[in-house]
């Protein structure tokens, strides 16, 4: 076992496994050579570096803190059992239990990383009233206890808090006894009698836990080799299970697969066959560590040839713990893209390693998730303080997955989405505020010219999903804008400032490092094209918010669509609507003339209202195209992202008309019902 104390004994060589492990044979039982077992020392040595391992001090004070969370559910639980009139016998015997699963569970924590928790109670202890609200309000009433957030209506509902600086993630589940025995087997199939579904999902994180511990070949190679690429997920950005990636179950049962798949390996090995073996893994085929049980206690079970809605999922990974799940049904089509491209990264980097032409340090270089799109979605989130900020912020978040799907749904997978499951922090900023980000891009392969993808709608919906929040309070606001790649935030980096921009014979190389790959969003798409003899606009002032507030009546918000090439920059003015009309070439995404285009066309590229946007606390579209020499960024020769947003002015909360106005050739002018934001794609 490594510690950050020192690196393991050297590692001797393992007889090959009798046993088979999981569904199908395994692909290779051939233990490692000498030269893998010195990889896998560098390895864990760069593990430990990096700093992923815990102190024994660390290490001892979070058993203290389970000690201590432990005897404040105990004390809970008598309490309650007084107060309903038990006996003094059941009031002694009353009795919870904890019980930890994640990373922790796993042995693959490490500093700072929260402890998730299950509490278990007797029957007569439920969750919606003695959970959420009695022992919510024990330890709000307690100093050692920061930043508790009851969600109630999750998924699987939790409780978040910090106990003694320990982040805790605290599930319930009441089971059908009287009585807790202090010996209680988790993975009992018999306490799944009588509970309901959250109780049953809230079970399964730790029987979901052990049986993965039971069902790999050797657990000390599968913590090392899943600690680092937990790792690798984080520096990729690719660990994030409420944005639509994988979160750690679902890591810590692909890495069990592979473990069976190759039982004699070691960590450097089975990382490298990790990327080898899910960069050719044939999605939606699932990933199982054993077979599906069924059982006569009637809970659904993961079957596509029994329930459609199985059918949708995109990279199923099933649960070994009855009832067998999906545990990765927030993967979109889009997250799915994003894994694939970088499994195919992982591998080819793995390759560099093992020809000895790269360091362990090369697989686990960050992601440049700012640098790889042209067109960003920003969701900026408010709230009047910063308790506020944490339940509004959960809220939002647990709902971006949301957003990919609508937009996935509605541009019928042609525009590709890319959350950033990072949040960022503007502290420049007076109110308490975080901000989430989107790469788009069109469908790479896809050659569909003049194409639009208008998403008004889509993000109208999603505001209104967001605005359902039943504990929304005054100050908590959501703002969705388009910001083009040069108009960043420099909260965004990390320096805050921007980095230079690669040179073009870098970008190249690296381009043709990664073809082997496919098309998509990964760094080898850095490089900049711009349309021959067109120079890209690098003035456009940054897009500002559009709020989720209603507009004063009889204001309306004036977008300018253009097919081609083109963009809408509104200022505010003193008279009536206003339009600025100048020549502009209109050039094809191959940097052409279009047939039947022979010169110019004219472009509206000023339109402003009377009255000030800014004034009324909305937000102003950027960019403009000036003569023939000014383009926006999107449209250009060669691009991998061959598109361009265009945004809204401002919101509309009076009755206006929907494609009307002028319509000229390639120009429309349309105005907008009560949009919160308004986003087109022109490909």
């Amino acid at each position: 076992m490594v510690s950050s104390e020192g690196l393991s004994a050297p590692l001797s060589l393992p007889q090959v496994a009798a046993r088979q492990y999981g569904v199908t044979k395994p692909i290779s039982t051939a233990g490692p050579t000498e030269v893998d077992i010195l990889r896998t020392l560098e390895l864990e040595k760069f593990l430990v570096d990096a700093g992923l391992y815990e102190t024994k001090e660390g290490v001892a004070k979070r058993e203290e803190v389970l000690r201590r969370i432990e005897q404040i559910v105990k004390d809970w639980v008598k309490q309650l059992t007084r107060l309903r009139g038990y006996t003094d016998q059941m009031v002694e015997d009353a009795n919870a239990r904890i019980f930890t699963f994640g990373s922790y569970r796993l042995g693959v924590h490490g500093p700072g990383a929260d402890i998730d928790t299950l509490c278990v109670g007797p029957s007569y202890v439920n969750r919606e009233e003695d959970f959420f609200f009695v022992l919510h309000n024990i330890l709000a009433e307690m100093e050692e206890v920061t930043e508790l957030q009851p969600v109630p209506d999750a998924h699987v509902p939790v409780m978040k808090f910090k106990f003694d600086g320990i982040s805790i993630d605290l599930l319930y589940a009441s089971i059908s006894l009287l009585v807790v025995p202090e010996d209680l087997d988790i993975s009992d199939v018999s306490l799944l009698y009588n509970i309901d579904e959250p109780t049953v999902r809230s079970l399964n994180g730790c029987r979901v836990a052990d049986q993965i511990l039971k069902l790999v070949p050797n657990v000390e190679h599968f913590c090392t080799t899943l600690r680092c690429l937990k790792f690798w997920a984080k520096r990729r950005g690719v660990y994030s299970n409420v944005t639509g990636f994988l979160g750690g179950v679902n890591w810590a049962l692909l890495v069990a697969r592979v473990c069976q798949l190759y039982p004699n390996a070691v960590p450097s090995m089975l990382v490298s066959r990790f990327f080898r073996v899910y960069t050719q893994w044939r999605w939606p085929n699932p990933v199982m560590l054993c077979p599906i049980e069924e059982d006569e206690l009637g809970f659904s079970v993961w079957d596509p040839r029994r329930y459609p809605r199985d059918r949708t999922h995109h990279m199923p990974i099933i649960t070994p713990a009855y009832p067998c799940m999906n545990s990765s049904y927030n993967v979109s089509q889009s997250t799915l893209r994003v894994m694939v491209e970088q499994f195919c990264y992982g591998n080819k980097t793995c390759e560099e390693v093992e020809l000895n032409r790269a360091q362990w340090c090369a697989l686990f270089e960050p992601y440049m998730f700012f640098e790889s799109y042209k067109n960003y979605l920003q969701v900026d989130i408010i709230a009047a303080d910063v308790d506020d900020l944490r339940a509004w912020k959960g809220w939002v978040e647990s709902r971006l997955r949301q957003l990919t799907l609508m937009i996935e749904r509605d541009t019928l997978g042609m525009l590709q989405c890319h959350p950033c499951p990072h949040e960022y922090v503007d502290t420049n900023k007076e109110c308490a505020h975080c901000a989430f980000f989107m790469g788009l891009q069109r469908k790479q392969g896809e050659k569909v010219q003049g194409q639009q993808f208008d998403i008004r709608g889509t993000v109208d919906g999603f505001r209104h999903s967001i605005n359902m929040y039943m504990f929304w309070k005054p100050g908590m606001e959501i703002h969705v804008s388009h910001v083009r790649r040069r108009q960043l935030p420099p909260y965004v980096y990390p320096d805050g400032c921007k980095r230079p921009r690669q040179s073009r014979v870098m970008v190249q190389q690296q381009a043709d490092d990664g073809e082997a790959c496919g098309s998509g969003s990964s760094e080898r798409h850095l490089k900049r094209k711009d349309l021959d003899g067109v120079e890209v606009n690098q003035d456009t002032p940054p897009q500002k918010w559009q709020s989720t507030s209603p507009l004063p009546h009889g204001s309306v918000s004036p977008v300018i669509i253009n097919h081609k090439a083109g963009s809408a920059s509104p200022e505010p003015s003193d008279k009536g609507f206003s339009m600025e009309v100048v020549e502009s070439n209109k050039i094809t995404l191959s940097g052409e003339m279009e047939p039947g285009y022979a010169s110019n066309s004219s472009t509206i590229t000023n339109v402003s209202s009377k009255g000030s946007c800014d004034d009324a606390g909305f937000g102003s579209v950027a960019g403009s195209c000036e003569g023939n020499t000014r383009s926006v960024e999107g449209s250009s020769v060669g691009s991998n992202n061959p598109g361009y947003l265009l945004g809204d002015v401002c919101e509309a909360d009076s009755e206006a008309l929907l494609d009307s106005g002028c319509v000229n050739g390639n120009l429309r002018l349309v105005y907008l019902y009560a949009s919160p934001f308004a986003v087109v794609i022109t490909g």
